[in-house]
């Protein structure tokens, strides 16, 4: 079972682990990554965190820096030389996203370091997920960062599938260093066939992942709903009826803000309805890292 109470009082460390890149609109480029989204969120709830990631030498990578800075998330962006990431975002009528990814970019190839290590020894909690993993170089940094975290400490693993990057082998890896997991329900069908359940249902797979040890699942649907398992508990709230802009980083926000919530003592219910109204109202602005106002944390 999972418990949070040991986090309560406590001036939690986290990270975010993965991707930095620009969500390229047709309004022009907006700072991301989910990871980083997932950081900036946490932030925004209170908790002390920082993204971790790799940028080039480009423009892009010197404006990421810049921007993380400006919003105030501290960040460990390993200089590469490859370019830094970005995907073009193209939004429907209704403002969800489809994605067109730029590929052998600098979060593709994240070092190893000893700074990077030694920040991991010292976490509380991170956050991460399978499209960073696409890169060999990443995919074996994630994994010597998650296992260099302390004991009791915690980790999420926001699955993020996109077009062709990921395998079964990046998500049973994964799955091996995660106590929270995060999926939408695109990508629920996926991965109850890698788990080989006939059944693919959000209850199914949740039966599944505490056989591996996993007792906290989100699971977001949409402009329908989220349901969420806790240990023995289970929490679904409709989503809010909102003007949207765009979906972009709604789900990042979606997860930070609960994980946190619950790190300071709220209950499950609480935790999902603060989680419910921060990500409603990410979804009525520009980009994934938008100006919050203070009352919603109220």
């Amino acid at each position: 079972m999972l418990d949070f109470s040991k986090f309560k009082g406590k001036k939690v460390k986290c990270a975010g682990l993965g991707e930095v890149l620009f969500d390229v609109f047709p309004t022009g480029p907006k700072i991301g990554g989910a990871p980083a989204n997932f950081a900036y969120h946490c932030r925004q709830n209170g908790l002390e965190s920082l993204a971790i990631s790799s940028v080039g030498t480009d423009s892009l990578g010197f404006q990421a820096r810049n921007l993380l800075a400006a919003r105030f998330l501290p960040a460990l962006l390993i200089e590469n030389t490859k370019e830094t990431g970005a995907v073009n975002v193209d939004l429907t009528d209704d403002g969800v996203p489809t994605y067109t990814f730029v590929e052998d970019t600098a979060y593709d190839n994240i070092p190893l370091t000893e700074t990077a290590l030694g920040i991991a020894r010292q976490l509380d909690l991170m956050c991460f997920g399978s499209l960073a993993q696409r890169g060999t170089v990443s995919h074996k940094t994630i994994m010597a960062l998650l296992d260099a975290m302390p004991k009791g400490s915690l980790r999420v693993f926001d699955v993020n599938l996109r077009r062709n990057y990921y395998s079964r082998e990046i998500i049973e890896d994964s799955l091996k260093r995660t106590e929270i997991f995060k999926c939408n329900e695109d990508e629920l069908p996926i991965l109850c066939e890698f788990a080989r359940l006939q059944e693919k249902t959000a209850t199914a797979y949740y039966e599944y992942l505490k056989s591996l040890g996993i007792y906290c699942f989100i699971f977001t649907e949409g402009a329908s709903q989220s349901t969420v398992f806790l240990n023995d508990e289970i929490s679904v709230l409709p989503t809010p009826k909102v003007e949207v802009v765009d979906t972009v980083g709604a789900g990042d926000s979606f997860t930070a803000t609960f994980i946190s919530r619950l790190m300071q003592g709220d209950s499950l219910v609480q935790a999902h309805e603060k989680a419910v109204k921060i990500s409603a109202y990410v979804c009525t602005q520009a980009g994934a890292m938008p100006d919050m106002p203070a009352e919603l944390f109220a």
